[in-house]
């Protein structure tokens, strides 16, 4: 079952285009065609979106360019199509030539029970996304009436792939270093994340970020000490006095986003680091992440943009993380010590996040922690193999691991229906791991997998289950 809980943050995203397919010669019941676009508009005002473009019917290629150019100058990421009464179809292909991104046609339902066709909305969306769909234009199509709440949940996930499309195809990842050695499966290829996203990828070199990092003011790194301290978080073999080397690292990446412009970030996180400045940087990490950021470790490009989807669609950034072991129906995750905190047990509760040192280069600053049980998540990954992007993502629950290690752990139980689906956990490690699946998943709270889905399928990413 889908949930409204996007409704809620949906004001504060840019506003949402709106096309309004009118007629030029009369037909079909008008009466009805004013009634249901009322409503529709309310139902959006309910959602909490600002709409452009909605006050005025296209009917031919000039109306449909004057009103693309009002919603393009406001700065919307999503256009949805209205079709109270069936219109010309041809006109899919001038909204198609004049908007490069996913268009969401909304078809709305007939009047009831009077007796004769009084819109034929359906019918006309059909020719739409067919339309669209042999032209090679992405889209996405719901159907329903405006008061549904399952439409209006639909609708709100058709946006926010639409956005996401949107914001990916203008968006930039930075990588600091390259891939961790030997972590060659991590490798990314900056022309094929451009032309299949529209994703720009931004090298930046290692040493000049660990200068970055030597060279924070001392006055910003003592209030930014201070903000750590009052997360009142528990040490274990550290102390305050290892506080500053993270908080530079925090704040000479936060710097660095700021001044390239950067969507998503990803850092070579070892070996130098822990060697040229003293410290891992995951508690850099596990903050910014914490904080809705979208970020990786050891140089994992792919998974930064990963987290930007999952970002768009509202999920938060996640936890990449290794696969660790499995048996039939469970999986256990780990990675060491970089986790979203708030995806952790509480602080001060049992498991919940504590400042430490790094299990295998013994130096400060992890932050081990164990993800929350009884939680539905959602593990997803994005990769290159083939010249070409796959995307995968299941869903399973958080149970109680039946051991504890340090780092960010978490064991994950599929139910029944999945491993029905698409069969036992060795099965599918097999099927993806013979796709080129790297040694790296996601993994959010919620239920994301048919959004994922569709969102792969507006990029035209090849899509494992």
């Amino acid at each position: 079952m889908m949930h409204m809980k996007r409704s809620a943050t949906a004001a504060a995203k840019k506003p949402l285009g709106v096309l309004i397919l009118g007629r030029k010669r009369p037909g079909f019941d008008q009466e009805w065609n004013k009634i249901i676009c009322a409503r529709a508009m309310d139902a959006l005002k309910d959602l909490g979106y600002t709409t452009v473009g909605a006050e005025t019917p296209v009917v031919d290629d000039a109306s449909i360019a004057q009103v693309l150019n009002r919603i393009r100058v406001a700065g919307c990421q999503a256009l949805l199509m209205l079709h109270p009464s069936m219109g010309n179809g041809q006109l899919a292909l001038t909204v198609a030539q004049q908007w490069p991104d996913p268009v969401v046609l909304w078809a709305t339902p007939e009047r009831p029970g009077d007796g004769k066709v009084s819109s034929c909305s359906l019918v006309g969306q059909h020719l739409w996304g067919s339309t669209l769909r042999q032209s090679g234009h992405a889209f996405e199509l719901v159907y329903g009436d405006p008061d549904d709440n399952t439409l209006r949940a639909e609708l709100v996930r058709a946006v926010d792939i639409a956005r996401a499309v949107a914001v990916l195809r203008g968006a930039k990842a930075g990588v600091i270093g390259t891939h961790a050695p030997g972590f060659i499966d991590l490798a990314a290829d900056p022309f094929l994340l451009k032309t299949t996203m529209g994703v720009q990828m931004h090298p930046l070199s290692l040493p000049q970020f660990i200068e970055r990092v030597h060279a924070v003011p001392e006055d910003a790194v003592s209030k930014d000490v201070e903000r750590v301290l009052d997360m009142k978080l528990p040490m274990r073999d550290v102390t305050k006095d290892d506080l500053p080397v993270n908080s530079r690292c925090y704040l000479a990446m936060r710097e660095l986003m700021q001044e390239e412009s950067l969507d998503a970030i990803t850092i070579q996180c070892w070996p130098e680091l822990p060697n040229m400045i003293g410290q891992w940087p995951y508690l850099a990490v596990a903050r910014l992440s914490t904080e809705g950021v979208a970020v990786s470790i050891e140089g994992d490009v792919d998974a930064a943009v990963g987290s930007l989807m999952n970002c768009e669609l509202g999920d938060g950034p996640g936890f990449l993380t290794d696969w660790l072991e499995h048996d039939r129906s469970t999986i256990f995750f780990w990675h060491p010590g970089m986790a979203p905190m708030n995806m952790c047990n509480p602080v001060g509760t049992e498991g919940g996040p504590t400042l430490a040192r790094h299990f295998n280069i013994t130096k400060p600053m992890v932050v081990d922690g164990q993800i929350r049980s009884h939680e539905g998540v959602t593990i997803s990954r994005l990769w290159r193999c083939d010249n070409r992007y796959h995307m995968t993502a299941f869903e399973a629950r958080t149970v109680p691991p039946r051991r504890r290690i340090t780092g960010n752990m978490v064991l994950v139980e599929l139910a029944d229906a999945e491993l029905e689906r698409c069969g036992d956990v060795p099965r599918r490690f097999d099927r993806l791991v013979h796709a080129g699946m790297p040694h790296h998943v996601s993994l959010s709270f919620g239920h994301q997998v048919e959004a994922l889905r569709r969102l792969a399928r507006a990029l035209n990413i090849e899509w494992w289950r």
